[in-house]
């Protein structure tokens, strides 16, 4: 597996475990929905040919974080049990693979989950999303090192990761594919890279047009900005101690919705913070000190070698001036040319981190013997595929700017344009696609003539069929 440029940390690789989220993907229905008996998870929908559970995993193996605790729904569980025993690249990684009993349309909150499985996380940890895509030239290791001088210099609590909102792209569909995930304004200070406050959406709805913060905020830290560009990557680095808090706040259920941005808000809420300082101190002051020769190992060691263009500014020594921990939520905002990162979070994100991978492929047919009859010799395929090398490509066919999965059949004089197609699909001899997401298994009949559609995993589209825009979902249960 390759191991990007970065910190490495060495002996102090143990102090920390991840916790990772893989929900149902309600936002990437139709393709999340069930193929019959078999599930289609969120966690493993390709990416370039790649789940993107694996992107995920591979960024923790090279930040030498060595144990997981991976939730996921028990519908998901045979399948993703599957995948990480019998498809993972490394045995580095140690799985505990944890289901809960959720449905599709009524999933568990995020802070419900840590409430759950808070006995099996027996040290900080980073919580992230199974569908986040970290960008190339960012190492976790730099993130936890953040985090580790946090604690040290003034007891601070977490940190969270930000990333540049991206723009549509020219040919995107934002109509046909649903809206993205909107951004959200935050406010942040600088100087110590806080995170001050997040909008949600009761205080959107409560006042749209302004802004509402507390002169507490502002008198502690009076260099504060709003940013409105960014997106929340759902990567969060945390004190195990934030579990003693959530158990207090039982009414929260999102951790990005409610409990983070009431988080931010406590740090200068003197009297609140107070409160959960009696039942946290101790345990902080302890972290604190144990952290403080590993923070000091890690920076001299690892840490003056990697030069990357990433906000990360000392935070100031004991900020809350009483010698207590401050309970502050540390922020790190990562910059475009560290490169694409993204949330596959919805259809839209899907099809743009797929296009996105495409601007830097480079297609070759296979060289080896018994590959060279899966790409017809008179078949046009341009350089701008992604294209497994166990697909079968027909006399003519003619495919441009697509992403083809594993074991597909493409038939005689089929194009294929713009289009994302998963596992053994079967498109038809004179079959039209553009701008199209096919499910694993669909079929698509001889000439027919599908635009910007999108079909779940099992559809199967009569010869001479058009269509245009349709979202294709079904239940097998008519069946």
């Amino acid at each position: 597996m390759e191991v990007l440029n970065g910190p490495e940390v060495g002996s102090i690789q143990n102090d920390f475990m991840a916790v990772i989220i893989a929900g149902f993907g309600k936002d990437l229905l139709p393709l999340t929905t069930n193929y019959g008996d078999e599930a289609c998870p969120k966690a493993l929908l390709s990416v370039a040919n790649r789940p993107i559970l694996d992107y995920v995993l591979s960024w923790l193996e090279q930040s030498k974080i060595k144990d997981i605790l991976l939730i996921c729904p028990a519908l998901h569980r045979v399948a993703i049990h599957h995948h990480i025993n019998s498809e993972m690249t490394s045995s580095s990684l140690r799985v505990d693979l944890q289901t809960v009993e959720e449905s599709r349309d009524a999933g568990a909150g995020t802070c419900a989950l840590l409430r759950q499985f808070s006995s099996r996380i027996t040290k900080d940890f980073v919580l992230l999303p199974c569908d986040f895509l970290p960008p190339s030239n960012f190492s976790l290791g730099t993130l936890l090192n953040r985090f580790r001088i946090d604690v040290l210099s003034d007891g601070a609590i977490g940190t969270a990761c930000w990333f540049p909102s991206h723009k549509p792209d020219k040919v995107s569909y934002i109509d046909d594919w649903g809206v993205n995930t909107p951004n959200c304004s935050i406010a942040w200070d600088g100087i110590s890279g806080t995170l001050l406050y997040i909008d949600t959406p009761d205080e959107f709805d409560l006042n749209a047009e302004d802004f509402r913060f507390r002169t507490s905020m502002i008198s502690r830290y009076p260099q504060s900005k709003l940013l409105a560009n960014y997106e929340d990557s759902h990567v969060y680095v945390c004190c195990r101690s934030v579990l003693t808090i959530l158990h207090e706040k039982k009414h929260h259920v999102s951790l990005r919705e409610e409990f983070l941005p009431w988080l931010c808000k406590l740090q200068y809420r003197v009297s609140k913070k107070q409160r959960y300082l009696q039942s946290l101190q101790s345990t902080l002051l302890q972290r604190t000190a144990s952290q403080h020769s590993t923070v000091r190992r890690s920076i001299h060691q690892r840490g003056s070698d990697q030069k990357v263009p990433v906000t990360v500014l000392p935070s100031a020594t004991m900020l809350s001036g009483t010698g207590q921990p401050s309970l502050r939520v540390g922020l790190v905002l990562l910059d475009n040319s560290l490169g694409f990162t993204a949330r596959v979070n919805s259809i839209y994100a899907f099809l743009e981190t797929n296009r996105r991978f495409l601007s830097d492929a480079n297609f070759s047919p296979p060289y080896e013997s018994k590959d060279l009859y899966l790409i017809d010799a008179k078949a046009q395929v341009s350089l701008d595929n992604i294209i497994d090398g166990s697909t079968q490509v027909s006399e003519r066919a003619n495919i441009k700017k697509s992403v083809i999965g594993r074991h597909c059949l493409i038939g005689r004089q089929a194009r294929i344009v713009n289009s994302v197609l998963l596992d053994h699909c079967i498109i038809g001899e004179g079959a039209n696609l553009d701008g199209c997401i096919l499910g694993r298994g669909t079929r698509i009949g001889n000439k027919a003539e599908l635009v910007r559609c999108i079909l779940q995993a099992g559809s199967d589209i009569a010869s001479g069929d058009s269509m245009k825009g349709e979202r294709i979902e079904f239940s097998y249960e008519s069946y």
